[in-house]
């Protein structure tokens, strides 16, 4: 076992895979997280446990912030047995959750008061590119922070763009990934309910549009989802409500109208109070389906 340990708090669908990544490198990989059968899960795979962040930052040289949101990331840093009085000086926290920059660079701020180094490092791929260690990773930090970083970036991303050297930078970069991708599903989930309200099969849609100039990663990658009327959350309503959310805050501080970015975000703040939004972001197509009257696939009405 390599003597570089990291840890992972949040073993979600993504940070457990990271976790996994990283034990399954080689490096001496530890998880937190307050949901057992994720615990179990990484336990199974063969890596160990902390019961609390602040047990998961002893001794480590990296630790994975792979939270929800700011407030999460606030609470298993900064919270009772937060990690960061734990952590040791020189050794480097990756903050993956997306969210504001500011807040970024605020961590960053409070952190480097304790000798500890940041990189901002919100990423991408999904569960599936997670537990195979090929993530796309959105960086940026000082150069020391990188190099502190470089055994577990080597472990869990194919891909790590290096943004530049301030904390904040990369979160912009993924705030704009995230209005691409919010706009994107929100758009296909439109489209497909269209052609179904008038008369077409959403399987042919998939078939001709994956074939045509209107085909998008999103619309490849969700509309199946529809097809097989599975809304099992690969990435849930409510990331986008928070990710769509942020990218309205950060449009209203630079004064700049985002009129395509609000009208996505209002579909899926209504697939939330249609109590969707711990279901797949491809959900938010039951907005329109209650609107326009029609029946999706696996629908029993």
């Amino acid at each position: 076992m390599n003597t570089y340990k990291a840890a992972v708090i949040g073993l979600g669908s993504m940070g457990l895979g990271i976790a996994t990544s990283a034990h399954r490198a080689g490096l001496t990989s530890v998880g937190c997280d307050i949901n057992p059968a994720s615990c179990q899960a990484l336990r199974d795979a063969g890596a160990a446990l902390a019961d609390t962040p602040a047990a998961a930052a002893q001794s480590v040289d990296a630790l994975a912030v792979v939270v929800v949101n700011a407030e999460q990331t606030e609470s298993v840093l900064f919270g009772p047995d937060g990690a960061a009085g734990a952590l040791p000086e020189g050794s480097v926290v990756l903050g993956c959750a997306t969210v504001p920059s500011e807040f970024s660079k605020d961590v960053a701020a409070r952190l480097a008061e304790r000798g500890v180094l940041v990189l901002d490092a919100p990423i991408s791929g999904g569960s599936v590119k997670a537990a195979e260690g090929a993530l796309t990773v959105m960086a940026s930090g000082p150069a020391d922070s990188f190099a502190k970083a470089k055994p577990f970036l080597d472990a869990v991303a194919e891909t790590v763009f290096e943004l530049g050297p301030e904390p904040g930078q990369a979160s912009t970069m993924k705030m704009v990934n995230q209005l691409l991708a919010g706009v994107h599903i929100a758009t296909a989930m439109e489209a497909v309910a269209l052609g179904v309200k008038a008369g077409l099969d959403a399987e042919t849609m998939f078939d001709v549009i994956t074939k045509a100039a209107g085909n998008s990663w999103m619309f490849e990658n969700r509309v199946p989802h529809v097809i097989d009327g599975d809304y099992t959350p690969r990435s849930a309503v409510g990331i986008f409500v928070k990710d769509l959310g942020i990218v309205l805050g950060e449009g209203e501080r630079l004064g700049m109208d985002l009129p395509i970015s609000k009208t996505a975000h209002e579909r899926y703040l209504a697939a939330r109070d249609m109590g969707l939004i711990g279901e797949d972001d491809a959900a938010i197509i039951k907005v329109y389906a209650e609107q326009a009257g029609i029946t999706l696939p696996g629908d029993d009405t």
